[in-house]
């Protein structure tokens, strides 16, 4: 009589097309294999028979039992301690790679002085950094996508750190160009801590905390000036590479504590892995894991180069290119011209057309106490330029805070036409790289989000690798092309931010409160599923016609 007479709760769930298909290939199914989204099954609340066993009925002739993705999983469990302490572990990488590019800006006019080196020389070892940068960020990000998010960053952190302090100790000009060239394959991994990072986020949180994590360049800048200005004078520059190496050592401390991406562990079929991570920040949060089991696709080919020519991705990736070449053109170039412009000295005359002239290729000029100061409050713009992006990512999206930072560039280019005073050209500047570097950030939060996991990480790396080829190319206009006319050199800038803005504008994918795809097969089937459902609804109305 019990059995007749207990009380079944039933609720309702919407099937999704996930659910139930772990691992399976959705592409060349039919729609009715495949279902919709609008495919609706009733589930009866667990009751518990005599001999204390749980027991459910389901309507239908097939029983569902509940499923849940990794997404769903981050959402539920939300943002807590967890990612509070991983902020701070994968900060340590950031701050590491801030410090090793601040110190090429302190170096070059060192060892110019102690080592007599030529103009071309002092060069070579700011560009031989970020041509390694430029081979190694796609290849790391190829091991990352084939090996994983945490292998790829603490492998890059290790060859970073083993260089990084063997630069300190190079004899002649030649071993410290071959080491600091080694140095720059190795930071051209640290990227890779944005991907695995993002990977742990919930989707509201996502565009705020990886903005926040972008904080830790700026702390590492600022606390490279303030340690060159703590050892420069009294130890000099090889204790200063030595010291800025210790970052790396500090995160390489941590980095046991770091899990991998439990999206990858799902991905490449280790299912009970991903399980274990969720219930770790689950515990560590003080939530509740969802009920039921993990599912999703699965894919055995990952990080190939084909994979962001797709059709749904072949548009993204030619813009995001461009739009990441364009933001270390102009940042690292803005970085040169407040030098270039201040050691000029006579702005109006340069900027009215007078060319200006080069000095001595052999002048000697230490960096004083005065100079030091003036980096610091240069590279204090970063931390408005995060806070004001900050505020824009989760209110007007990601591709609109691209083009604004852009825009807003562009905009305060245009003063330095007209012949102002030494204070109103700092403002100018200050406020310029205040927005590129937030946009900079806002290009390392859209392109993780953008991609599917199976090729997150390589995008990421050739995104990084195209970038530097900017960073290569922003000293023959900040420099070379600032000698022969001011006018000109600011044009390129203007007109490479102008065309950045409209790239953005061009995105076809806005990735604000959108979740990270696990795989291409999860766009393909929502695409089917899209179509099922016009298909369906095209026909109900024909019907009722």
């Amino acid at each position: 009589m019990d059995l007749w007479s207990r009380k079944d709760n039933v609720t309702y769930k919407r099937r999704t097309n996930h659910e139930g298909r772990s691992g399976v290939n959705l592409v060349g199914h039919s729609d009715e294999d495949q279902g919709t989204d609008n495919e609706i099954f009733t589930i009866a609340s667990a009751g518990v028979d005599p001999e204390g066993r749980q027991s459910a009925t389901v309507s239908g002739l097939d029983q569902h039992e509940e499923t849940f993705t990794v997404d769903e999983a981050l959402e539920a469990i939300g943002f807590g301690k967890f990612q509070w302490k991983m902020s701070v572990v994968t900060g340590l990488s950031w701050v590491a790679d801030a410090m090793e590019m601040m110190i090429l800006s302190i170096l070059a006019p060192q060892l110019h002085c102690e080592w007599k080196l030529p103009g071309y020389q002092v060069a070579l070892i700011t560009s031989v950094v970020f041509a390694g940068m430029g081979v190694g960020s796609p290849l790391w990000g190829n091991v990352s996508d084939t090996y994983g998010r945490k292998t790829g960053l603490t492998m890059c952190i290790c060859w970073t750190l083993t260089y990084g302090v063997l630069s300190s100790f190079a004899p002649v000009y030649g071993w410290l160009l071959f080491l600091r060239g080694l140095v720059g394959f190795g930071i051209g991994g640290v990227p890779q801590s944005v991907t695995l990072y993002s990977e742990f986020l919930p989707v509201k949180s996502r565009g705020t905390y990886i903005m926040l994590i972008a904080a830790f360049w700026a702390i590492g800048s600022v606390f490279e000036v303030l340690l060159a200005l703590l050892i420069m004078p009294t130890l000099g520059w090889r204790w200063l590479l030595f010291f800025s190496s210790l970052p790396m050592a500090v995160f390489l401390c941590f980095c046991y504590w770091l899990p991998e991406s439990p999206r990858f562990h799902f991905l490449t079929g280790k299912t009970g892995k991903a399980m274990e991570t969720l219930a770790r920040i689950a515990k560590d949060n003080g939530k509740p894991m969802p009920k039921g089991k993990l599912v999703g696709n699965q894919q055995n080919e990952r990080g190939r180069i084909k994979d962001l020519f797709t059709p749904q991705y072949r548009k993204t990736t030619l813009l995001l290119w461009f739009i990441w070449f364009a933001n270390a053109f102009s940042y690292y170039g803005i970085v040169l011209l407040t030098t270039e412009l201040f050691q000029a000295g006579q702005l109006c005359t340069a900027i009215q057309g007078a060319k200006i002239e080069p000095s001595c290729s052999l002048e000697c000029k230490y960096l004083t106490s005065s100079d030091y100061k003036d980096l610091l409050w240069t590279t204090l713009a970063e931390f408005p330029g995060i806070l004001l992006i900050l505020l824009a990512i989760d209110r007007i999206g990601r591709k609109k805070s691209l083009a604004l930072s852009f825009f807003m560039f562009s905009l305060c280019m245009l003063p330095l036409f007209a012949c102002i005073g030494r204070l109103s050209v700092t403002i100018c500047i200050f406020i310029a790289r205040a927005f590129i570097s937030g946009g900079f950030q806002v290009a390392f939060v859209y392109t993780p989000e953008v991609y599917p996991t199976e090729t997150r990480a390589l995008a990421m790396g050739i995104s990084s690798a195209v970038s530097r080829v900017g960073a290569l190319i922003t000293p023959f206009v900040a420099q070379v092309m600032l000698r022969q006319s001011v006018s000109a050199t600011l044009s390129f800038y203007l007109i490479f931010c102008l065309l950045g803005g409209v790239a953005s504008l061009l995105l076809p994918i806005e990735t604000l409160g959108r979740g990270l795809q696990e795989s291409c097969l999860d766009q393909e089937a929502g695409q089917q599923t899209a179509t099922t459902n016009q298909t369906n609804k095209t026909a109900h109305s024909s019907n009722q016609r």
